[in-house]
């Protein structure tokens, strides 16, 4: 009878190998903690307030803040009341990047944030739930001396959302509001030099337009990139981890198909599972260096969203495969109400993704929470999927636990068996359940590192040693998915050696009573491993 590898092999085979992933494992932290940089860089950048008076001048001219050809400057709202300069005729202008530097490719996305500083005046106070219009284009060049190309031009309402420490007195005039950040663009990649940002506030009393939104003084903006160097090391374990999985999966896929019998249901899942971690794997990422390609944001989303809902499936098919008070097993179908929820949430994100960065693909400014519907819509896919996931762990709780109470329930004919045959039962039931437990601290540790990523300043400092926390979270995990993968697929691929006769009787002191009682009860159910053929036993008879 030949069971996989992970009942076939050795302790201490086996420990050699648990040995080595678990260096591995190390390493991929350490890479991140210690050679890469923080993940992300956030760059603080303030408008520059230009006149222009011409006629229809949003679609005509771009004002540049700083360089030879800057922009007429405002330094303040009261120089334009002096020199009667109407509020339409103002634009807010950012460079990016800060002068003197460039952005690369290498940058891979960039998110933006805007601050308003309002002050509080008397005649013309910010009214509760106040709305902003903002008539915003962004352009690029990749030369100093080159004319702008327009990149999106968008009208954009943002609702303010600020408080007043202070009494509203006229002693309190100037004091500014404590207002939140507001969402304000996002674009998929970085494909140019210099980006410039225009920023204009429409006035139109008539319309309501601007009306009530306090005295603006001036716009902050906060840019996010991924940093380049985290870029290099995140693009470089992925180019070592494709070929890595890729190699395994056609091995252990190979050993499948050599068998007499069928692949059964767990083999294809983690045949699956090997899928999706190598489509989630393969670098085409490096691509987004030479072209411009804004949705590879998106595109990563899927990918990790495919990833996950076929990691969730596995676990429930795993367990669902060693359950004993089961009859209809090694069926898709029979998994319906625990698969389900998992292809609900799955939906409900990819949908919430499409109506966030999908529009964004044409509409960078496009945000689905500046509005009351878009909202309401966003958090009712947020909410569906919570409930989706809840659902999935009480499932997936629930199997576990039936799983180890069968197994061990199953323990107790072990010591009628010879002394031999029941030493090897006890091994490969301590075997499973250890890959259990592996399990477990494999989805443990990515909740507490996300947790310690988002609690913790970025990096801890050890003497002279610099730790990056997040960057260590992201290479770190990223690769233990990889290993846990790599892992169930050569353990659970088939053995080449066989304990049916000679060697089960020989090695394992059974006499033939035994084995025939063991043939007949447990080695009929095909499967890939004992534990699978002793968990289902029951379920056959």
């Amino acid at each position: 009878m030949a069971g996989a590898i992970i009942e076939n092999m050795s302790t201490r085979k086996l420990c050699i190998v648990g040995g080595i992933l678990l260096v591995f494992q190390v390493i991929a932290f350490l890479v991140g903690g210690l050679i890469a940089p923080s993940p992300t860089t956030a760059v603080p950048y303030t408008s520059v307030k230009c006149i222009d008076v011409r006629k229809n001048h949003h679609r005509t001219k771009w004002l540049m803040p700083w360089g030879p050809n800057h922009c007429k400057k405002l330094k303040d709202f009261d120089e334009a009341v002096s020199r009667q300069i109407e509020a339409n005729d103002i634009v807010f202008a950012v460079h990016v990047p800060l002068p003197s530097k460039e952005m690369s490719p290498w940058f891979q996305f960039m998110l933006f944030i805007m601050q308003l500083d309002i002050a509080f005046k008397m005649d013309n106070d910010l009214k509760e739930n106040a709305e902003i219009t903002l008539d915003v284009s962004l352009a690029y060049r990749d030369d100093m001396f080159d004319d702008w190309e327009e990149i999106a031009h968008a009208i954009e309402i943002r609702k303010l959302k600020c408080t007043f420490g202070s009494p509203k007195t006229v002693e309190s005039e100037g004091r500014h509001y404590d207002c939140d950040f507001l969402p304000f663009m996002e674009i998929g990649s970085v494909a140019h030099k210099y980006y410039l940002i225009n920023i204009r506030l429409p006035v139109n009393d008539r319309k309501g337009i601007n009306v009530g939104i306090g005295e603006i003084k001036d716009i902050r903006l906060v840019g996010i990139h991924q940093n380049g160097g985290f870029t290099k090391v995140w693009f470089a374990m992925k180019t070592f981890l494709t070929p890595s999985i890729l190699i395994i999966m056609v091995w252990y896929w190979r050993r499948i198909t050599l068998m007499t019998r069928a692949p059964v249901l767990l083999e294809k899942v983690i045949f699956a599972l090997g899928i999706s971690m190598t489509f989630i794997n393969i670098p085409v990422e490096w691509f987004s260096i030479g072209f411009d390609w804004t949705w590879m944001l998106l595109f990563g989303d899927i990918r990790q969203g495919i990833f996950y809902a076929m990691l969730l499936s596995f676990w429930i098919i795993f367990c669902g495969e060693h359950m004993m008070d089961q009859n209809e097993r090694n069926r898709l179908s029979g998994y319906w109400k625990q698969v389900g929820p998992i292809a609900v949430g799955s939906f409900c994100l990819f949908i919430f993704d499409m109506c966030e960065r999908g529009v964004q693909l044409k509409n960078p400014f496009y945000s689905i929470w500046t509005t009351e519907v878009g909202t309401e819509l966003a958090m009712a896919f947020i909410i569906v999927a919570g409930i989706c996931l809840c659902l999935y762990f009480l499932f997936l709780c629930f199997m576990v636990f039936q799983v180890f109470r069968n197994i061990s329930g199953k323990q107790s004919s072990l010591p009628a068996m010879s002394k031999a045959r029941r030493l090897h039962y006890e091994g490969l039931i301590f075997r499973f359940k250890f890959l259990m437990l592996i399990t477990l601290a494999c989805a443990a540790m990515t909740v507490i590192f996300f947790i310690v990523s988002q609690v913790t300043e970025g990096h801890w400092k050890w003497g002279e040693i610099t730790i990056q926390v997040n960057s260590a979270f992201f290479t770190g995990i990223y690769g233990m998915w990889n290993l846990y993968v790599f892992a169930l697929m050569f353990l659970y691929a088939p053995s080449h050696k066989n304990y049916g006769e000679d060697q089960s009787n020989g090695d394992l002191g059974v006499n033939s009573g035994e084995e025939l009682q063991l043939t007949t009860t447990i080695t009929h159910v095909d499967g890939p491993t004992e534990v699978y053929k002793l968990a289902r036993k029951e379920a056959q008879e």
